[in-house]
């Protein structure tokens, strides 16, 4: 096995002087293999309020550039750890959702055949849908946690039923998720009405509010959702929106009363350990950022899921 190339040394080459990837890591055509892709997505066709999240991908690995090479808090060098790789960009049609999909899902299976996990970079939430038929394939259903102030599971927008509000209605309905281990985290704010709520619990779905996690604490709320998972093979979904806005401006549909980035992480590191074989990080609109608090907050959330894949068991890929 070759030792790992990790990123571009920012004590020697200023990081706003380094290459343009995720954080200053290799491309993948620039490596031998790969066990991680970081792969961006830029597509907002999905989108029901503020578009602007096909920037997305640039913004976080933009911010990425001040990430480093150590997790004290999880005690990893990820990048020493896995070959981590800057997959580049699945280009997508930004005026077909049908044709994007079918594209995504092109794209991620041959990824997937590399023996590669991917940490995918939104892009709204519709990329989730192709990318959960492409893991269905090699793994069967799935368990999932979705990190969202929204619920994401509505029927249709407009008549469409392809769109950031409704993947993950439609994996359920495909048959790609294992329906005794999901969930969602961080969700608040109004709804369309009482049936919501009613559908998702159909669905299978287990909810922990943004009130929850501020009553139950993160160490407690990481613990119940890791014996929902248990050893399944899990897919880790965080639209940016999670957050409050406070910590997370840049993105599309905004809700008040969030988790902080610090909750956030927190949890995520909690899942230290679960047999993770994908993740995204979506809705990041740079377009409505400050300071690149938004993309900041969602280079970490990649970050620390890159971490917590290198400490966890190796996926399978088939």
């Amino acid at each position: 096995m070759t030792t790992p190339i990790g990123p571009t040394d920012s004590s020697r080459t200023p990081r706003f002087a380094g290459p343009a990837t995720f954080a200053r890591l290799p491309r993948l055509d620039q490596v031998e293999r790969a066990d991680v892709a970081v792969v961006g997505v830029p597509f907002d066709t999905g989108v029901s309020y503020r578009p602007g999240a096909r920037f997305g991908p640039a913004a976080i690995r933009d911010a990425s550039r001040l990430l480093r090479p150590y997790h004290p808090a999880l005690d990893v060098s990820p990048f020493a750890a896995l070959q981590v790789v800057d997959g580049g960009d699945i280009a997508v049609n930004p005026f077909s959702i049908g044709d994007a999909v079918e594209t995504i899902d092109a794209a991620a299976t041959d990824l997937l055949r590399t023996g590669a996990r991917l940490v995918t970079l939104g892009g709204d939430h519709t990329i989730a849908l192709p990318l959960l038929r492409s893991l269905h394939r090699v793994h069967g259903p799935i368990a999932m946690l979705h990190f969202d102030a929204h619920l994401d599971t509505w029927d249709t927008y407009f008549g469409e039923p392809y769109t950031h509000g409704t993947p993950f209605r439609r994996a359920v309905e495909e048959g790609l998720l294992d329906t005794e281990a999901i969930a969602h985290v961080g969700t608040r704010g109004p709804l369309y009405g009482k049936r919501d709520l009613e559908d998702d619990r159909r669905f299978g779905f287990g909810i922990v509010t943004s009130a929850d996690v501020m009553r139950r604490g993160v160490d407690e709320v990481a613990d119940a959702l890791r014996q929902r998972i248990g050893n399944r093979p899990l897919y880790v979904s965080v639209d940016i929106d999670v957050l409050d806005p406070a910590h997370a401006p840049g993105t599309g549909t905004p809700e008040a009363g969030g988790l902080t980035s610090r909750e956030l992480l927190e949890i995520l590191r909690g899942l230290a350990g679960c047999r993770i074989v994908g993740a995204d990080v979506v809705e990041v609109a740079p377009a409505y950022d400050h300071a690149q608090i938004t993309a900041t907050a969602a280079a970490h959330v990649a970050y620390d899921l890159v971490s917590v894949l290198a400490l966890g068991p190796a996926a399978t890929t088939g």
